[in-house]
């Protein structure tokens, strides 16, 4: 873990509970709804091991983060039904393996284009920011895909209140 980094400390709050976006913990890495929901089930997943490219992994370990990822994905989209499921690991403002998984939908002015495209005034808009209630319903949804589709990889819970 490394003190300036955001991913990190996002783990540390899922690892003291106190992380209002977690929804699960697997063997590699963290299951996390967006801080903003412009994209209907915008979801993250974070790597557990601090390092800012995929091939820094261990081949197993990248292999089964790999897989997680997939199962993950799969849980996104059973979950939010989305029209494309857009798959994103960057790095370039955070660099510690995290997936972006971004459910497109018909609807959207701009689904063929990149999330990035979508104005950020937008996309952190205040409306885009799920309230508490929003928040659990999304993680109690996501959690019931999950516990199909990654059942035996899946160590920790979101437990609701």
């Amino acid at each position: 873990m490394t003190k300036d980094c955001l991913i990190c400390n996002r783990i540390t709050q899922i690892q003291e509970d106190t992380n209002p976006y977690f929804v699960a913990e697997l063997q590699t890495g963290y299951v996390v709804l967006g801080d903003f929901q412009y994209f209907h089930g915008y979801t993250l997943f974070l790597c557990k091991q601090h390092v800012s490219e995929l091939h820094y992994l261990e081949q197993s370990v990248k292999m089964h983060f790999l897989e997680e990822m997939s199962l993950v994905a799969q849980a996104v989209f059973e979950c939010f039904t989305p029209l494309k499921l857009n798959y994103e690991l960057l790095g370039n403002s955070e660099p510690h393996l995290h997936w972006h998984l971004f459910p497109r939908q018909s609807n959207e002015a701009m689904l063929r284009s990149p999330v990035w495209l979508v104005d950020k005034s937008i996309r952190y808009a205040d409306i885009a920011r799920p309230n508490a209630d929003q928040i659990q319903s999304l993680k109690l949804d996501l959690l019931e895909k999950l516990e199909k589709t990654a059942a035996g990889h899946i160590i920790r819970r979101y437990q609701s209140p």
